[in-house]
């Protein structure tokens, strides 16, 4: 047994679903279905039930999944423990960072560098929220700043941002205007944004929208948020985006496209800070959590409608 059968498992009996544990694994449903599968032979034991409609714990399963979660948290905190047993006077630290972060949380990040420099060098680190959340969870990030929604019981978290959203859309089109309903867009082709900067949220939207009657689809590959202004600004499509001025998102925009605030709609996308509770709860990072919760409530700035989720 090794302990990647383990993350396997776990991955599988918190989604409950191949699909989603592999992309959370970054790897393909079919050879996850597999080492699953093997898992269960080796140990002699069924821990899923699963047909075409759905993926259910078996009564070992259910009482294997505490264990792995157990085993799984033990080994992933070695390199923290072994780095608190055998640190000198300052410390080495990650916080990591979604791509598009609103510049108040990143001056709120500043201060909290500032704040503890005497005895934690604190150094940002880049990726997808995913990414950022594993990264924490396994020890290699000591905070993140991630996207919502998202679920991990090991993990605590702070919403330190709520930014309202409205729809990208060609300008020459809605000249004039400055709001608009959903019911108006329904012609045009919803865009998704590029992968690098998607959260589970916008997996969210995209049901949303569904529901209210947005069906059409245009998934862009390669590219970033300049190929998805350059779909919105020729007039085929529109996005969900940022309503701020102030977000770095707008910086990639071109001149024919507008953001709308909705009538009928109400979409907003809601950033947490994030830590491992055991690290936080009498382990290495207790001070240092404190500190970053103090930093990131007295940011909050009613000019940048900082509304806590």
């Amino acid at each position: 047994m090794e302990t990647l059968h383990l993350r396997y498992f776990v991955a599988v009996a918190e989604e409950l679903n191949f699909s989603a544990a592999a992309r959370r694994l970054h790897m393909a449903a079919s050879p996850l279905s597999q080492r699953i599968r093997d898992f269960e032979r080796e140990l002699g034991l069924r821990l899923f039930e699963r047909d075409t409609r759905r993926v259910a714990l078996t009564p070992a399963g259910a009482a294997l999944l505490p264990i792995a979660r157990d085993i799984l948290e033990q080994f992933n905190s070695i390199p923290w423990r072994l780095r608190e047993a055998t640190r000198d006077d300052r410390t080495r630290l990650l916080i990591g960072m979604p791509a598009g972060l609103h510049p108040t949380l990143r001056s709120a990040v500043g201060t909290l560098r500032g704040r503890v420099d005497e005895q934690i060098e604190l150094h940002r680190w880049p990726g997808k929220t995913q990414a950022l959340i594993t990264g924490v969870s396994e020890g290699k990030l000591a905070l993140a700043l991630a996207r919502m929604p998202f679920s991990d019981p090991r993990l605590g978290q702070l919403p330190v941002l709520s930014e309202p959203m409205g729809a990208a859309v060609p300008a020459d089109r809605f000249a004039g205007r400055d709001r608009i309903a959903l019911a108006e867009l329904a012609d045009l082709a919803y865009v998704p944004p590029p992968r690098y900067i998607r959260s589970a949220y916008f997996d969210v939207l995209e049901s949303e929208l569904a529901e209210r009657g947005i069906r059409n689809r245009l998934t862009i590959a390669d590219t970033g948020y300049e190929g998805v202004a350059e779909v919105i600004s020729s007039g085929l499509a529109f996005c969900v985006s940022i309503l701020d001025p102030a977000s770095p998102i707008h910086g990639h925009q071109l001149d024919n496209v507008a953001v709308l605030p909705f009538t009928d709609f109400g979409p907003r996308l809601d950033t947490a800070l994030i830590w491992r509770r055991d690290r936080a709860e009498g382990g290495d990072l207790t001070e240092l959590v404190r500190v970053a919760c103090e930093v990131f409530v007295g940011s909050r700035s009613p000019e940048t409608d900082n509304t806590p989720v």
